[in-house]
């Protein structure tokens, strides 16, 4: 199947995400079509002029007849749920995932025996909001997607998957789950604790802090508007990797305490944290050329080429 010939898409939750990867590759091309759990997230679907049912069995045989790749978007709790209907009912279609945790996916795609054409993946985009109504077709636009280069997999359903990445308008970063899992700890996880914390700090001065609070707090709480069992969701299967970088973060708020304390200076904070945010700043990104999927070495070669920054930009 060529780039041209683009094989449907089935996504499997149409919230957020899945709901915005389902209006983006029926944007791009596809024939997109899903399932979702809730009657009243069909509903609003369908309304909109999507093909989404609630009838799991039927969607994946819908699947298996059309050869789509199926794209797990629910939450990390349901997955392994999804995997059982997926290897009852559509076992030889190709998978990917848009989990915010790769190792786990990983490991009970590998339990219900669909690993030879599963690829790992996860779009770094999302709002505080959730269900159909935030979906939105440009929410991947510009942004970064994570695609899994992990031994073992197979290059028709990468190039499917990567393609599918970039006509959904992203750049793919190539990476092995368990370095995406301790990576998003630091970049996404850890993000969402700390605006939990900081909204509660904020809150515990009662109505006048909040009267007063302006744009450092606003930004720095954002995420914790997000619903709470999604965050959970989102950060509680990741607890080792998220565990390990709550530590390094108390031993950065612990010194500053310190040093505040005992000289009323929080110098080495704040410059140890300026230059990180201008090295975030300043990060380049270059494409990766070279390396074709299926070529000798070129799971390992895409691997070390995304620990560099690489992108992919077209396959």
């Amino acid at each position: 199947m060529t780039r041209d010939q683009k094989a449907p898409v089935c996504v499997l939750g149409t919230g957020l995400i899945g709901g915005s990867l389902l209006r983006a590759a029926a944007a791009a091309g596809y024939v997109a079509f899903g399932y979702n759990r809730s009657q009243s997230g069909v509903a609003a679907a369908r309304t909109a002029g999507f093909d989404v049912d609630d009838d799991l069995p039927g969607v994946l045989a819908r699947a298996a007849a059309e050869d789509a790749l199926i794209v797990i978007a629910v939450p990390m709790p349901a997955v392994d749920h999804i995997l059982s209907s997926v290897a009852t009912f559509a076992p030889d279609c190709m998978l990917t995932d848009v989990v915010s945790v790769k190792a786990p996916v990983a490991a009970a795609v590998h339990k219900h025996g669909l690993g030879a054409r599963y690829v790992g993946g996860h779009p770094m985009a999302g709002t505080s909001e959730s269900g159909w109504a935030a979906t939105d077709p440009d929410l991947f636009r510009g942004a970064v997607w994570a695609v899994g280069v992990d031994p073992g997999t197979h290059a028709d359903p990468w190039r499917r998957v990567a393609g599918l990445a970039l006509d959904c308008g992203s750049v793919v970063v190539p990476v092995v789950a368990e370095e995406h899992d301790r990576a998003v700890a630091r970049i996404s996880h850890l993000p969402h604790v700390l605006a939990e914390a900081l909204a509660v700090a904020g809150s515990g001065g009662g109505p006048l802090a909040l009267g007063l609070a302006a744009g450092s707090f606003r930004d720095g709480t954002r995420v914790a508007a997000t619903a709470p069992e999604l965050v959970r969701a989102i950060c509680e299967p990741n607890a080792d990797a998220l565990l390990a970088v709550l530590e390094e973060a108390l031993t950065v708020l612990g010194a500053a305490r310190d040093t505040l304390a005992e000289n009323g200076s929080l110098a080495d904070l704040t410059r140890a944290g300026h230059d990180a945010r201008n090295a975030y700043e300043t990060a380049q990104r270059w494409e990766i050329t070279d390396i074709r999927p299926g070529d000798h070495a070129w799971l390992e070669r895409l691997h070390e080429a995304g620990q560099r920054g690489g992108v992919i930009t077209t396959v």
